[in-house]
């Protein structure tokens, strides 16, 4: 049995998968914002060097590691990393049971082939373009929860919190 850390991608998504235009996230709702802070207080945390500027101020109690291919990079807060691999076993070592990629691209590029669960918020708007979310196969991804949300007076649009869970291969299947 493995040591490694449960991999978990924590993203909001386009209903066209896009998770931002490039320029921060493009949507600001309080609900998603709660959910959000509430899944990582106290967690290890991934994010990339961009993201992890846009967050500052925002760790707080969070174990951060940032992924960047800049080796001078040196966090002011947490501790930089090269590769998924590489952060995996930085949170193992610290005991965290999970680790939780909360982006940008490329972090959630190199995690998404090894991830054990996904956590979006679907939200119903189309971007038409930006920043891609790598994409969720059916075959390869099963919804194990989905709560949807109407607009309302803070949150201007529909969204669903849905988890996912990576489909265990079947018997035979290496």
């Amino acid at each position: 049995m493995s040591a490694r850390p449960i991999l978990t991608l924590v993203a909001i998504v386009s209903a066209d998968g896009f998770i931002s235009t490039g320029q921060g996230v493009p949507w600001d709702l309080p609900r998603d914002k709660a959910h959000f802070r509430s899944l990582t207080q106290g967690q290890w945390v991934l994010v990339g060097r961009r993201t992890y500027e846009e967050m500052t101020g925002w760790f707080g109690d969070r174990q951060v590691l940032v992924m960047t291919r800049d080796p001078a990079f040196k966090a002011p807060i947490g501790h930089t990393v090269t590769r998924i691999e590489e952060a995996l076993a930085q949170a193992a070592r610290g005991g965290a049971q999970e680790l939780f990629v909360l982006g940008g691209s490329g972090p959630f590029d190199a995690a998404m082939p090894v991830a054990d669960r996904l956590v979006l918020t679907e939200v119903e708007v189309r971007l038409g373009r930006g920043v891609p979310f790598p994409e969720v196969s059916p075959d390869e991804w099963r919804v194990v929860s989905k709560t949807a949300f109407p607009p309302d007076a803070e949150n201007p649009l529909a969204m669903v919190f849905a988890t996912y869970e990576r489909r265990k291969p079947a018997a035979g299947d290496d």
